[in-house]
Formats: C-alpha cells, sequence, structure tokens
C-alpha cells in the first residue's frame, strides 16, 4: 500500500525562567513526517438520519370488510386487555396495561408535601400528571426530553382524572401521575387514562369513580372502536367530510364524561353517535378492570389469623 509524507508543522511555546536581564520566550519549530493511507474513505463531518430520505406514504385503508387484526368495523369491538396492579413496589400504586400491542405502564406517588409552597392549596389537594413515550415505543426512535406531543396528552390526562379524584381530602398535598408508554400500537390516550385511573385506586387515592377510556376512528359513514396505530394515522379510501378521531374519558358507576378529546371534521351527529359508541366500550372495559382492583386487593390483604 503506497504511502505519502505530509508534513505537520507543530508550534510549541516554552517558557523560560526570567531572569533580571533579560525575559524571553523560546519558540521551537518542530517538522516531523506522518504517513496516511490513501485508500481510506473519509466520512462526512455532518450526518444526517436516514429516515429523513425515505419516502412516507400514508396508508390508505379499505372502508369496507374486516380489519387487519379480525374485528369489525361499525361494532363496539375492543382489543383483548389485560391488566395488572402493584408491579413497582416503590410507588405508592403501579398500574400495568395491555391492549394488543400497546403496552402502558402508571405510577402514583403521594399524598406528599408540595413542591412549590406559593401553590399550596389550604382547601384543596394538587393532582399532578406526566406521561411520556419511551425512546423504543415508536416506529422513530425518539427522546427521553418531552416533546410537545407528550405535554398536550398529559394536559389531557389530567383533566379526564381531575374531576374523578377527591381533592379535598388531601389539602396541602400533591399526588403524582406518571405514565410512560412502552409500546404505541394506537389509542394511547385512552389506555392512559384507564391505567391512570387504576393506579390511583391502587394507591388507595378516594375516587369518585373509575375512570376508563375508550377511542374510534371515523372514516366517512364508517368507524372503528379502539384504533391501531396504522388505522389511527391512516386516511380514507373515498374522500368524505366526516374524518376524525374522538377520545372519551367515562365515570361508569355516575354515569358521567369527565375528558373528550376530538381532532378532524366531524358533524354533530356523527359527534353524537360516536360518543355514545365510546361509552359502550367503556362498559365493556369495565368488568375486566373490576376484577383486576379486586385481585389485587386480595393480594394486599393481610391473611386471615387463626383462632
Amino acid at each position: 500500500m503506497e504511502k505519502t509524507p505530509v508534513s505537520i508543522d507543530i508550534y510549541v511555546l516554552l517558557d523560560k525562567e526570567k531572569t533580571r536581564s533579560h525575559a524571553g520566550t523560546l519558540l521551537i519549530l518542530l517538522r516531523c513526517t506522518m504517513p496516511t493511507d490513501t485508500k481510506r474513505l473519509r466520512g462526512p463531518e455532518v450526518s444526517q438520519s436516514p429516515s429523513l430520505f425515505v419516502c412516507k406514504h400514508v396508508a390508505v385503508l379499505p372502508s369496507r370488510g374486516p380489519r387487519a387484526d379480525g374485528r369489525q368495523r361499525d361494532q363496539v369491538d375492543v382489543r383483548p386487555v389485560f391488566v395488572r396492579c402493584g408491579l413497582v413496589s416503590q410507588a405508592k400504586g403501579s398500574a400495568y396495561i395491555e391492549a394488543g400491542s400497546t403496552k402502558l405502564m402508571c405510577c402514583v406517588y403521594g399524598p406528599k408535601e408540595t413542591e412549590r409552597k406559593d401553590e399550596t392549596d389550604m382547601k384543596c389537594g394538587r393532582l399532578t400528571t406526566d406521561m411520556r413515550f419511551a425512546p423504543f415505543s415508536c416506529l422513530e426512535r425518539g427522546s427521553w426530553i418531552q416533546g410537545s406531543q407528550d405535554k398536550d396528552l398529559s394536559l389531557m390526562l389530567h383533566e379526564s382524572l381531575q374531576p374523578a379524584v377527591c381533592l379535598h381530602k388531601y389539602p396541602r398535598s400533591q399526588i403524582d401521575v406518571n405514565v410512560m408508554v412502552l409500546e404505541n400500537s394506537g389509542s394511547v390516550l385512552a389506555h392512559a387514562v384507564t391505567c391512570a385511573s387504576l393506579a390511583l385506586a391502587d394507591a388507595g387515592i378516594e375516587m369518585y369513580d373509575l375512570v376508563l377510556g375508550c377511542s374510534i376512528r371515523q372514516d366517512g359513514a364508517s368507524y372503528v372502536v379502539d384504533p391501531s396505530y396504522t388505522e389511527q394515522n391512516s386516511c380514507s379510501s373515498v374522500s368524505s367530510e366526516n374524518e376524525g378521531s374522538l377520545t372519551v374519558a367515562f365515570l361508569p358507576s355516575l354515569n358521567q364524561i369527565s375528558g373528550l378529546q376530538s381532532d378532524g371534521e366531524m358533524t354533530e351527529e356523527t359527534l353524537t353517535a360516536g360518543v355514545r359508541t365510546c361509552i359502550e366500550g367503556c362498559y365493556k372495559l369495565y368488568p375486566v378492570i373490576q376484577q383486576a382492583l379486586a385481585k389485587a386487593v386480595r393480594r394486599a390483604a393481610p391473611p386471615p389469623s387463626e383462632s
């Protein structure tokens, strides 16, 4: 392999000890030769992610026929749900929920003293929510820093949970709810509401009722309940005005809606029918959540004393 010598000038500045007669510096010029590999290809100084140059095609789903996972359209057909409470021992209460490929974990800390004294309420407690996506939860790797989407979802989660928590029972206190999305396969906000409500109940926080979430995706005259990530980010094959997403937070025992979030353009009749569909989907999830909470209470209960 041929090597070409290259001259490199190195300047070394040496300070000599100052004397009475003179003070000076000595400048030494060193010349050395160094071999280089001419066959080596040096990379660019500035690089960019290859995902920026990938053509992103929006999936177009048919408006008829069964869905990709076998569920039916225009029916209240939610994904099978797995729920477990009390998995994080360091937290006051915790819950894990898995719906299809969507996986979330929620931890509740408190009641505890408020961090900022100027925000202390003598008559009512304070509820804080923080919802984040794990870097590996989406198709494109994200960052641990909370982005605009995380902040919007945290605000919607707070608005859905606050009406159900008895904050007047915890004056001058703060309750922290932290939700981590481990895998995003659609309907993360609806399942985050359900998971956070279950974690609050597991922590022993007094609540008026559990809060359950359900979402739908409207494509013209057709709709899908509990949409997947592909269905949530797809467009209809037939252009229509009624296109959008709807998420409802519902209190089943009180029969009240605590939160509603809608995106897109939908008529009043379509929006009303979508709310009723989401409420029906919440009632389908209610027995599963009740059973998971009852199992957690039985595990935490002390064994009966032998007398």
